[in-house]
């Protein structure tokens, strides 16, 4: 995601009136919520700035209601990073509620393959792990 935020135009350094809306695409788990909230978290704490999820459907708050919530705020370089992992319609509606600038969807991003490939390999050797227990 900063990454993303970078390749968007993001500086390094953090500034009193930045702050990122964290788009996902919303659902009704409460664990799915839950995920976007921590990654939130996280991405906040490595930017240095507020960082507030917000959905494109199925959940609350609306990209629209957290980038009212951080100018309200005094926030004036809102940036919102999208937590999809491939363009399409709610990728496009979020990335035109940005009012600075707006982060591609993961996508095809380095960091993405080698998550994907880590956790093929985990189930790998659990699933090995698996095999030699009941042996």
């Amino acid at each position: 995601l900063q990454a993303r935020l970078t390749e968007a135009g993001w500086g390094g350094t953090p500034h009193r009136t930045s702050a990122v809306v964290l788009a996902a695409a919303g659902s009704r788990d409460p664990d799915a919520k839950a995920d976007t909230a921590r990654t939130a978290h996280l991405l906040a704490a490595r930017l240095g700035v507020p960082v507030i999820p917000a959905y494109a459907s199925a959940a609350t708050p609306t990209v629209q209601t957290a980038v009212r919530t951080l100018l309200a705020r005094g926030r004036r370089h809102i940036a919102l990073a999208c937590y999809f992992t491939a363009p399409g319609r709610f990728a496009t509606e979020c990335a035109q509620k940005a009012p600075w600038i707006a982060a591609a969807p993961l996508g095809t991003h380095p960091s993405m393959a080698e998550l994907v490939l880590h956790r093929y390999e985990e189930a790998l050797a659990h699933a090995a792990s698996r095999e030699l227990a009941s042996a």
